[in-house]
């Protein structure tokens, strides 16, 4: 490997002299210590190195050597159950190794390269196989079954296969001659560089939805599999709370968690309440499932500005073997603060804020990423991207926010003052938005009922009236209103309180399925329907209030377990008979 030298140091940033054999996005090794870095700038014979670990001792005259080739991961079975850091390096063996601190300089492999997986291989000698054809598979978790495909650019027959038995991801199982006579070796593991988009065969409308379990995302602004959404709030609104509960209740195959330049005590949280979480839908640990990256707030910027790249790319990794990923990014907003840091150490020109102008065509990259794809096998696949962004001071007019609502289709905005008031999920529902209704549509009206988007957008729509309601009451209080307005009110208060509302510590309301949401909303609507009769007939609204059914209803959401929806038509018989006793008393 061809050696360079060292010229000068500005914090993650290292130039190079006599760098000519360099090219852009190459894998070096910088100083003594090797540690990792990767070129993002190549002038003459100056060569920029960003630097993916702490760079202080490092001194002019110390040596840089290229890997000559790009900033990769390998990517293999053992990826499940497990916690990278920013450049997926395993943490749990770096502190065998080092301890509490990440020591630099540590050359860890992302797998396993000893471990034996018990291996079924799937081909034949004489088979002829092309990009995405699956040569073999392994039982990865007791959830995941870990599927190894040819990889892009590579095909030919067969012409040495290994039995099905015990191997290490280092053995080559398959021998894959092309036709011009080169022999390619097929193990269990494959390399593939961070910032190059996986292939996929067609990218596919998206037409069904994330299934969360969250009434305000599923039924007001439900996220297609294969979309984009943001969410943005300000500090303690509960972004990193909501993608928890995504990430427990989704129905995602794979959750790969990033947690992108957060708090070290939030990370620690995070990742001690998800080792003890149990999958909802297997009672097997969440973990089984889920693959956790942390890159907190004090390690060095430049690993914190790739590992979204890095999470990204296993993504899309489970997804083409014909899996469904969730990628939940907390939070984009300290990703962008370690381009504003590099690009000011690059001495690049500041755009908005200081950050750098290609900050939009970053986030681009990243969010078109997402997907809803057909696999090189023919298989379908999804990845889904939630990223979380942290406006300062919940300014949503700041460069980051504005420029991901060009990407992202759907967007959940936090509310400080909802959040204060124990209102969770905290999601505004007058600044949110899904662009997705209308391409989910027909799997609403298939799976749930033909009235499903009806109803929801009549309770939108009493939302929104009440709001426009409550600028009046400002000024001249609700005794003043008429009653049909009063109506609005208060069904908008049963709609906030009894559906938006929910709480992720009680175990019937923690997870709502959407049929037990699309009976939650008849229940509302028909008693909003039945009170407008009444007072068409004049009868004051307040008989109907004396009645403590719309309190009833407020609590349903707590006494309908999901396995008992028939409960349901109690609470019909309670409406009905409520309307029929202020009916009754004025005959």
């Amino acid at each position: 490997m061809q050696s360079y030298t060292i010229y000068g140091i500005n914090g993650p940033v290292v130039t190079v002299k006599g760098g000519r054999g360099l090219a852009m996005m190459d894998m070096v090794n910088v100083g003594d210590e090797a540690l990792i870095g990767e070129v993002v700038g190549v002038d003459g014979d100056t060569t920029t190195v960003q630097v993916y670990e702490e760079t202080s001792g490092l001194m002019p005259g110390q040596k840089v050597v290229s890997q000559g080739a790009p900033m990769s991961i390998l990517l293999g079975p053992g990826l499940l159950h497990n916690i990278f850091d920013g450049i997926a390096r395993p943490l749990s063996v770096i502190a065998d190794r080092s301890g509490p601190f990440i020591h630099r300089g540590i050359n860890v492999p992302t797998l396993d390269l000893e471990k034996q997986w018990d291996t079924t291989v799937l081909v034949k000698e004489g088979d002829t196989l092309r990009p995405g054809d699956c040569y073999a598979q392994c039982p990865e978790t007791t959830l995941i079954t870990h599927r190894c495909l040819v990889p892009a650019g590579v095909s030919g027959k067969v012409t040495k296969v290994l039995p099905s038995g015990s191997y290490n991801v280092e053995e080559t199982l398959v021998e894959l001659t092309d036709r011009l006579g080169e022999v390619h070796a097929l193990k269990l593991a494959q390399r593939w560089p961070i910032r190059t988009p996986r292939p996929m065969a067609e990218r596919l409308p998206i037409h069904r939805p994330l299934i969360t379990g969250q009434r305000i995302i599923d039924t007001l602004f439900p996220i297609g599999k294969g979309g984009a959404a943001a969410i943005p709030g300000p500090f303690g609104a509960g972004k990193t709370m909501t993608q928890h509960q995504l990430a427990k209740w989704s129905d995602a195959d794979i959750i790969v968690y990033l947690g992108c330049g957060e708090r070290g005590n939030e990370m620690t949280q995070a990742l001690d309440e998800f080792s003890e979480l149990l999958d909802p839908k297997s009672q097997q640990p969440l973990m089984n499932r889920t693959i956790l990256i942390a890159n907190t707030s004090n390690m060095p910027v430049a690993a914190r500005e790739a590992s979204v790249y890095t999470g990204m790319t296993i993504a899309e990794y489970y997804r083409d073997m014909g899996y469904h990923v969730a990628l939940m990014a907390d939070s984009t907003s300290r990703w962008a603060e370690a381009l504003r840091e590099i690009s000011g150490r690059l001495e690049e020109m500041p755009a908005e804020e200081g950050f750098p102008a290609y900050l939009a065509s970053r986030l681009a990259e990243f969010y078109e990423r997402a997907g809803y794809v057909k696999t090189l096998e023919g298989k379908e696949g999804s990845v889904t991207v939630i990223g979380a962004v942290s406006p300062q001071g919940g300014d949503f007019s700041e460069p980051v926010t504005q420029n991901t609502k060009r990407y992202v289709r759907t967007f959940w905005g936090l509310d400080r003052a909802l959040a204060y008031g124990r209102h969770f999920p905290s999601i505004n529902w007058l600044t949110s938005y899904s662009e997705y209704i209308d391409d989910l549509k027909p799997w609403y009206d298939q799976n749930v009922s033909p009235k499903f988007m009806a109803d929801r957008q009549r309770i939108f729509t009493l939302l929104q009236e009440e709001e426009q309601l409550l600028e009046i009451v400002k000024l001249i209080g609700s005794d003043v209103l008429p009653e049909d307005q009063k109506l609005v009110l208060d069904t908008a208060r049963l709609i906030r309180v009894g559906f938006l509302q929910q709480n992720s510590y009680n175990i019937i309301d923690t997870y709502v399925p959407l049929e037990k949401q699309f009976r939650m909303m008849e229940l509302i609507l028909e008693l909003y329907d039945g009170a407008r009769k009444l007072l068409e007939r004049s009868i004051p609204l307040s008989q109907l209030r004396a009645t403590g059914i719309f309190d009833t209803l407020s609590k349903v959401k707590y006494e309908v377990p999901n396995d008992h929806q028939e409960r349901f038509d109690g609470y019909h018989d309670q409406i009905q008979a409520a309307l029929r006793q202020v009916d009754e008393a004025n005959r």
